[in-house]
């Protein structure tokens, strides 16, 4: 499925979002400001897709330190290359499968997932194997799709999001599977955002935080991790 809208998956991000994706990923960015200007740091964007926050936070690297994009999806990863040759970006893209991630244990500084946590087979498994290759005190940050905080405006996005997207998404979806109702269906399931904290806390995550973004269509959740 995701093979099948690669050609278009950056178009209808930014159309579907009005381009508001753009600063959901910039806020990643500037949280993970320290880790970006650590010498020498390792940065894992895990679910990279086309690459645009992998591309992003490479942009704000500094002292050396690098970024390293992971998808399963071979022609989300094609387009992400593209568009790193393009800006001269040295990026490498690894296909991988997130819950059993091609790294040893302690590896990487930071760890970031946008739009990724709800397509794994476990939520639970996959903080779990996210937290294997931080560093002690390492961050993760989650970017995610959410729950609105407004009651009305909640109800608004919801009809929006579950009634008019998934129409329009798939209307424009070549093949037959419908990739925009699974998107509504996934993040109707997904936890919201003071589950999504308490599941960090259990797998092993200290100083769990998060911001919502855009009234809560999509929030931010960082965390720690704790010591063994």
């Amino acid at each position: 499925m995701f093979g099948d809208i690669a050609g278009r998956y950056d178009f209808f991000n930014h159309f579907f979002s009005i381009n508001i994706d753009q600063r959901w990923r910039s806020a990643v960015t500037r949280k993970l400001r320290a880790e970006l200007s650590r010498p020498r740091a390792l940065v894992l964007d895990v679910a990279c897709g086309t690459g645009d926050l992998s591309l992003k936070l490479s942009s704000k690297a500094e002292a050396g330190a690098r970024v390293i994009g992971l998808d399963f999806c071979r022609p989300m990863l094609e387009i992400a290359a593209r568009k790193a040759a393009q800006k001269d970006a040295r990026v490498p893209f690894i296909e991988g499968d997130a819950l059993k991630l091609p790294f040893r244990d302690e590896m990487f500084d930071a760890v970031t997932i946008a739009f990724g946590l709800r397509n794994l087979a476990s939520v639970e498994e996959g903080l779990r194997e996210l937290r294997r290759v931080l560093k002690p005190a390492g961050r993760l940050a989650i970017l995610e799709f959410s729950t609105p905080v407004v009651p009305v405006f909640r109800n608004v996005f919801g009809f929006y999001f579950n009634r008019i997207l998934p129409r329009i998404g798939d209307l424009f979806n070549a093949s037959r599977q419908q990739a925009y109702t699974y998107l509504a269906d996934s993040v109707a399931k997904f936890p919201d955002q003071k589950h999504l904290a308490a599941l960090m806390s259990e797998a092993g995550f200290e100083a769990v935080e998060y911001q919502n973004l855009t009234g809560g269509i999509a929030a931010l959740h960082l965390g720690t991790r704790r010591p063994c």
